[in-house]
């Protein structure tokens, strides 16, 4: 053979194995040509069951190391409330942590990207600096849909300034009974008026695209994220308004009162539903099959993964975590997908992993699991966008964003009286006086005016735990300059009296709160609000603003105020209260809870047979803007 004969075999042969190798390299799941459903089913059938469990797992953000993400194969990891990467952390704080996070979590043999998540349950509320909206029980009273589509987008967008592309919210808990800790997490009493505003979920994930199937998870791309419709089902209903309690209701009233949100969240393509930590009657959800499996994924058709809360399935025993293996077997068989575990991960995937080779779980329940977890992160674009876009970092507090704050602040503020005599009304309130009083325990208090899951779980008090404006500064800025204004946090009856006043304001009501913490079966304004009451309004002709999660008793001190808003817990945008209070702009808030006269009432819900509240559902003064 002649040498130029060789050569062109030789050149042959490499071209040869050059295609073998780039058809060997080629991975259907990698090409984002290739349909989801392929994409899927090929990463599938390449992963080992260790992989696999690693997807099904999701750890706290203090465990994440690269080493943890790596050997264990980390499918999603979360920040708690308050678990921030550092106090006072920018949005490129966050960045940089997420993505070093992220490019361990690629960097494995089939290169998963992690999906992280956190709770956006009013805004961005873990973070510094970030707007932070109402909670969902003004928001209720604004029956406005367009509006908490609105604080989705704004949300989404503050989400992803800090890498994260998932948020455990919305909310769409019908709470009956405000003994519950967490009903200020709630929209309302009312299931019609929770089904509307789950127009939240298209604000935090875009619209679903009109051809879609319904029950496939959507999420529009990368200045939006997956949303997480909670908890699943029956929260808001339990005896007595324990938190994780037992919701007694026969199968009827539970598809007629607490399902119907659910039903709107699957067409409206939300990507994730978590499981409750309460039981229905008796059964834990963490652990019921019917509702789960043969319910929510068979019957209602729901293709996104379902996900526990935190430490959910070592609820399922009682004391929790007593028997961690019937835990795991419990919650997977029963149909959840992602445990949020957060910090035991290395025992949850040597148990799984024991009861799937012993076929106490079958392997197809894990191949579901996985499947769900890898269509939601396919359809994220996660796989071809893994990394946070910093071009977004301006987003965490924007201006605009806190513009859409303030407008839902003054819808969302309902206004139960207006003066002792009808024809007398006492808002809105003139803007230029001599002299006026501010007191109150809540009128210059950021902390509490947005109440719990803001920058920590439980809230706190204070006015530099992030930014904003409180109702005292806000009224500031909104009086003629020449009107005085005096500040007192707790005033004697004596001063009020001597003290000349026009008319003064009073803000007060509850600490902030979460989840059990907040659990109450008296529902009395906390100390020293009655007193303080009573000194100012029994001396000088009063307005008074009360900073609560859910109606309290007012009715021993109904009579002796003049006017008397219900502001909920509006967060960091206090101008707003101001705005209305002054007649820039009138009240239109409806009530979406009964206002009960006495604790001895509840539960009262709209439609009761025995139904006779302080101020019923739907009630709501309003005013004309002043010209």
């Amino acid at each position: 053979m002649e040498v130029w004969q060789k050569f062109i075999c030789f050149i042959l042969i490499l071209l040869c194995c050059s295609a073998v190798t780039e058809a060997a390299e080629y991975m259907k799941y990698k090409d984002p040509k290739v349909p989801i459903k392929a994409r899927v089913e090929d990463l599938l059938r390449r992963m080992t069951l260790e992989e696999k469990i690693g997807q099904m797992s999701q750890i706290e953000r203090l465990n994440a190391t690269s080493n943890v993400l790596k050997n264990y194969f980390i499918g999603s990891v979360l920040s708690g409330g308050g678990s921030v990467p550092s106090p006072l952390a920018t949005a490129e704080t966050w960045v940089k942590a997420i993505n070093k996070m992220q490019k361990a979590a690629v960097s494995t043999r089939l290169g998963i990207p992690i999906i992280y998540g956190i709770d956006a349950v009013h805004g961005h509320n873990n973070v510094y600096k970030a707007t932070i909206f109402p909670h969902n029980v003004g928001l209720g009273a604004t029956r406005d849909p367009n509006l908490v589509k609105r604080i989705g987008q704004a949300t989404a967008l503050e989400a992803r300034a800090t890498g994260i592309p998932y948020v455990f919210a919305p909310c769409v808990a019908v709470c009956r009974d405000p003994r519950w800790g967490r009903c200020y997490e709630s929209y309302s009493e009312d299931t019609t008026i929770v089904k509307q505003m789950t127009e939240i979920i298209p604000g935090l994930q875009g619209d679903v695209p009109k051809d879609a199937r319904k029950g496939v998870p959507y999420v529009a791309g990368g200045r939006n994220v997956a949303a997480c419709a909670k908890h699943y089902v029956g929260d808001g209903g339990t005896h007595n308004g324990i938190n994780e309690n037992n919701t007694i209701i026969d199968f009827r009233g539970l598809l007629k009162i607490h399902m119907p949100p659910y039903y709107d969240a699957i067409v409206k393509g939300v990507s994730t539903i978590m499981v409750s930590y309460s039981s229905w009657n008796g059964v834990k959800m963490h652990a019921n099959r019917f509702l789960v499996t043969h319910f929510l994924k068979n019957k209602l058709r729901f293709r996104g993964f379902v996900i526990s809360d935190w430490q959910g399935i070592d609820r399922i025993t009682s004391p929790p975590g007593s028997n961690y293996t019937y835990s795991i077997q419990a919650s997977i068989n029963a149909g959840v997908d992602m445990i949020m575990i957060p910090y035991n991960y290395p025992e949850f995937a040597n148990d799984l992993t024991s009861l799937v080779k012993n076929k106490d779980i079958p392997i197809s329940r894990i191949n579901d699991a996985v499947r769900r977890i890898l269509r939601v992160k396919f359809t994220m674009g996660l796989f071809e966008k893994p990394y946070a876009d910093p071009s977004l970092a301006g987003q965490i507090g924007a201006q605009e964003h806190r513009k859409l704050a303030r407008e839902a602040v003054r819808k969302s503020l309902v206004l139960l009286k207006n003066g002792k005599l009808s024809f007398k009304p006492v808002l809105p309130l003139p803007k230029k006086s001599s002299k006026i009083l501010v007191a109150g325990t809540h009128a210059d208090d950021l902390g509490y005016q947005c109440g719990g899951w803001t920058i920590s779980w439980q809230g706190q008090s204070g006015n530099n735990i992030t930014a904003g404006t409180t109702i005292l500064n806000a009224i500031k800025s909104t009086v003629d300059p020449t009107t005085k204004i005096v500040f007192s946090k707790r005033p004697r009856a004596v001063d009020v009296k001597s003290g000349k006043y026009d008319y003064a304001i009073v803000v007060v009501g509850e600490p902030p709160y979460a989840e059990t913490a907040g659990d109450n079966t008296n529902l009395t304004i906390p100390a020293p609000g009655p007193s303080i009451i009573r000194n100012v309004c029994k001396n000088v002709k009063c307005v008074v603003i009360l900073i609560s999660g859910r109606p309290l008793v007012v009715q021993p001190y109904i009579a002796m105020i003049d006017a008397f808003v219900a502001a909920w817990l509006p967060g960091t945008e206090g101008q707003g209260v101001a705005d209305v209070l002054y007649g820039d702009y009138g009240f239109t808030g409806k009530l979406a809870r009964t206002w009960f006269k006495s604790v001895d009432q509840l539960p009262m819900n709209i439609g009761d047979k025995n139904y006779d509240p302080l101020f019923p559902f739907g009630f709501g003064l309003t005013t004309k803007p002043r010209k």
